[in-house]
């Protein structure tokens, strides 16, 4: 299985999913069994780390994003991957769009899909640290329900 997070720029939340979603995936021994990556749909943050508020924030909780860099979503991924989750609607709709017509991945808001809360990932950017820990608190309620999903279709 292979598992693609999608936001904006690629620097917050989807890094944030992919850290969570390898972590609880090493905690359920499925590590090498489901491919995680993340992307932006725009171009701002190509080979860029994470933002450091997001860093830290996932530092605290025990998640390492210092490997992840960004990078753009390509029309490619919709066959190299089974699962594309986008973090808000305003994402989705531009991964809609991009879309090949016999695109292979599933495509959906992360959260919608999980049932959590809220159906969209708020961006943390200008929300300060607060913002930054409710996106994890978000994330890894999701990433739980995801990880049950994925030891089903495997």
């Amino acid at each position: 299985m292979r598992v693609l997070f999608v936001c904006l720029g690629n620097i917050c939340r989807s890094p944030t999913a992919e850290g969570v979603l390898r972590h609880k995936l090493r905690e359920a021994g499925l590590q090498g069994r489901v491919d995680v990556d993340s992307a932006g749909t725009s171009d701002w943050h190509i080979g860029k780390a994470a933002d450091t508020r997001t860093c830290q924030a996932a530092q605290q909780r025990g998640y390492d994003l210092s490997a992840l860099r960004g990078r753009q979503v390509t029309t490619a991924d919709f066959q190299a991957f089974d699962l594309v989750l986008a973090m808000d609607a305003s994402n989705l709709h531009d991964l809609q769009q991009l879309r090949p017509s016999n695109a292979s991945a599933e495509l959906d808001l992360f959260l919608r899909r999980y049932q959590v809360a809220l159906d969209e990932v708020p961006d943390p950017y200008y929300r300060g640290e607060a913002g930054f820990a409710h996106v994890l608190d978000l994330i890894e309620q999701a990433c739980d329900a995801l990880v049950l999903e994925l030891k089903g279709r495997l």
